[in-house]
């Protein structure tokens, strides 16, 4: 019973899903984009895609609720979530609190999805001192609920979100609605998160990307984030480019001043 028990706690069944994954790259995805466009021939524009099927050799080997646990959970090693309440000043809590919500933002490889989890399914994973579980909480519109947290440094995750994906004749527009809430019960600190919007486009290359802006704000504290996804231009994507930049800033949210700048790229 022990070493049934012992093997059941280490039980991996699919690993996280790699930046640097080469199974399922953007030659990957170029692929199989015939068959997508082959499938969404009889779609009109601005049609709502929540009930679209994709069939079963698009699919990715996991579910929706693992690819949801593996955002807040899967870092190189590097705990990420934990930085968030070790900071001593407030200002480098926050800064923490943003890098770990950029973290979160992982490539999507059009023409490869997860599979839609079936209502009441769950996931549950821990990772050192941090613990995830996802349920699928509703079938129609498919919300999913996400709870984790750091035991050791007293951090409590939540996440209530779906997806609306409509159809813009070369693209696919996917706004994710819902709330992102993190609290850092040991400094009790509440930080409220937004999320970007996905575009997925078809021509004149494939490829995905998160966009939109992203607000993040904690009323203790008395700062703001303002994250700004850069979507890539036309002429970019006809090149083959995907820069995947993000720009931003910290300010405090009663004065508006400014006290830093972010740049780079989400990726990397």
């Amino acid at each position: 019973m022990a070493e049934e028990e012992n093997m059941r706690r280490h039980l991996v069944l699919v690993k996280p899903f790699s930046l640097e994954d080469e199974k399922y790259s953007e030659h990957t995805a170029s692929n199989v984009i015939r068959k997508i466009l082959s499938l969404i021939k009889t779609v009109r524009p601005g049609s709502d895609l929540t009930n679209f099927q994709l069939p079963p050799q698009l699919n990715l080997p996991r579910s929706q609720l693992q690819s949801y646990g593996e955002m807040v959970y899967s870092f190189r090693g590097k705990d990420l979530l934990g930085e968030c309440s070790r900071r001593d000043l407030p200002i480098e809590r926050f800064k923490s609190v943003v890098t770990w919500n950029i973290s979160t933002l992982r490539p999507v490889v059009v023409g490869m999805s997860p599979y839609n989890p079936v209502l009441g399914e769950t996931h549950h994973v821990s990772n050192g001192h941090i613990n995830v579980l996802t349920e699928q909480v509703v079938h129609h519109p498919p919300v999913s609920a996400l709870h984790a947290t750091h035991e050791k440094e007293k951090i409590d995750v939540t996440w209530c979100q779906y997806f609306t994906p409509k159809f813009r004749g070369t693209y696919v527009d996917v706004e994710v609605k819902g709330k992102r809430v993190m609290k850092l019960l040991n400094r009790k600190e509440t930080y409220h998160m937004d999320q970007p919007r996905l575009v997925m486009r078809f021509l004149p290359a494939p490829g995905a990307h998160w966009a939109g802006k992203v607000k993040i704000k904690c009323p203790e504290t008395d700062l703001e984030a303002e994250l700004h996804l850069i979507s890539d231009s036309f002429i970019e994507r006809f090149r083959g480019n995907n820069n995947r930049s993000i720009k931003g800033k910290i300010f405090q949210s009663s004065s508006r001043d400014q006290l830093y700048d972010i740049f780079g790229h989400w990726d990397r």
